[in-house]
């Protein structure tokens, strides 16, 4: 019986480790690609639709850099469920400071679905004026030059969709830094990965979604995603399907995270596991065996040899290496090497967070509870 479980913990380290390689491969791979040059003269008038809820971190900085863009022509839509909103204070900041700037505050008292953020941004659609959209979270900072990098793009009528990367800019304390990992050295690289065995990715980012009126046209309307957590996910998913590309564009934008404790982090950690369950079962369940530095742990637990020491060495100085490549040189983060120490930690989490999105179907979102079924959002 102990031989059956030494090989077991043995041929998981072995397909963590594996992971890890092909991760690896895929991030040095994305960081060294041909960039195409972008049109210069491609752009086209923009609406940014940006719908707020609440006061995030770094908030009205994050929303003034949609402010300043190195930009021809281009309007920004924000769009609140309530009029007495925090965030609606921002705005009319911003409204004072950017007096020349086409910038307008939409309240959106209705509701069409249980995702409140696709809810408003169909309210806000309307008031759009340009053809070309783009839609981010509102907890996104972005450079000057971002406009350009995520339309010009487009300009490939086969292109649907434009999405970003983005690294996350932790706060203090132990869970937000923990949190700013996870992007790092495992969403980033499971991106890339998914990238390049599936010959390009086929789902958005909520960083950035920019988009023709007409490609929602072709998928149905925002209407038909606003029963979905992962709105993102469905409509890069769904422009995929309809034909046409989803493309990452060379900028890199800023998610500005709060200051979690350990339980805001768990309980954050459990509703993304939970919805990338929801979107890709088969692809999640999978993720169970890229756990590397754990599983090489286990098994040198089982059998104490020279053989087990050197899976845990091997192992961890992949991970070392993963995130490093992908904070450093693919995200630009100039603060990963301080967290490295952190890896172990977050390496030993992953699993449970793992196996807790089994454990149920509930997630609070914006603070309120639902239940997940099939992706979609119900009340708890």
């Amino acid at each position: 019986m102990l031989i059956l479980l030494q090989a077991f913990l043995f041929v998981a380290a072995s397909c963590g480790i594996a992971y890890c390689f092909l991760s690896l491969w895929a991030t040095i791979k994305f960081h060294s690609r041909n960039r195409k040059a972008l049109n210069l003269h491609f752009t086209p008038p923009v609406s940014i639709l940006k719908p707020l809820c609440g006061s995030d971190p770094h908030g009205y900085e994050s929303l003034r850099s949609h402010c300043v863009q190195d930009y021809p022509e281009y309007e920004i839509i924000f769009g609140v469920s309530a009029p007495d909103d925090p965030a609606a204070s921002a705005v009319e900041r911003l409204r004072g400071e950017f007096p020349k700037l086409s910038m307008r505050l939409v309240v959106c008292p209705n509701v069409f679905g249980m995702n409140f953020k696709v809810s408003n941004l169909l309210q806000m659609l309307p008031e759009a004026r340009h053809a070309y959209l783009v839609i981010n979270d509102s907890d996104i900072a972005v450079p000057p030059d971002y406009l350009r990098q995520v339309t010009g793009p487009l300009e490939d009528r086969s292109v649907g969709i434009t999405t970003c990367l983005f690294r996350g800019i932790s706060a203090a304390g132990i869970g937000s830094r923990l949190e700013s990992m996870a992007i790092e050295s495992d969403f980033v690289p499971g991106v890339l990965c998914a990238g390049q065995l599936e010959n390009g990715i086929h789902f958005a980012m909520g960083s950035t979604m920019a988009f023709h009126r007409d490609v929602l046209q072709r998928i149905g309307g925002l209407q038909s995603i606003a029963d979905y957590l992962a709105d993102d996910y469905e409509l890069g998913h769904r422009v995929s399907n309809a034909g046409l590309r989803i493309e990452v564009a060379d900028c890199i934008v800023d998610h500005y995270l709060p200051q979690y404790s350990w339980i805001d982090f768990v309980q954050h950690q459990v509703r993304w596991a939970r919805t990338v369950r929801s979107c890709r079962p088969g692809g999640y369940a999978g993720l169970i065996l890229t756990f590397a530095f754990p599983w090489s742990a286990l098994a040198l637990a089982a059998a104490p040899t020279m053989v087990g020491l050197a899976f845990v060495f091997v192992s961890l100085a992949l991970r070392i290496t993963m995130m490093v490549a992908s904070g450093w040189f693919v995200l630009r983060d100039r603060q990963v090497l301080r967290h490295l120490w952190l890896l172990p930690i977050r390496d030993f989490v992953a699993p449970m967070i793992w196996l807790l999105a089994y454990m149920g179907s509930r997630i609070v979102w914006r603070g309120n509870t639902f239940e997940l079924a099939n992706g979609k959002l119900r009340p708890a």
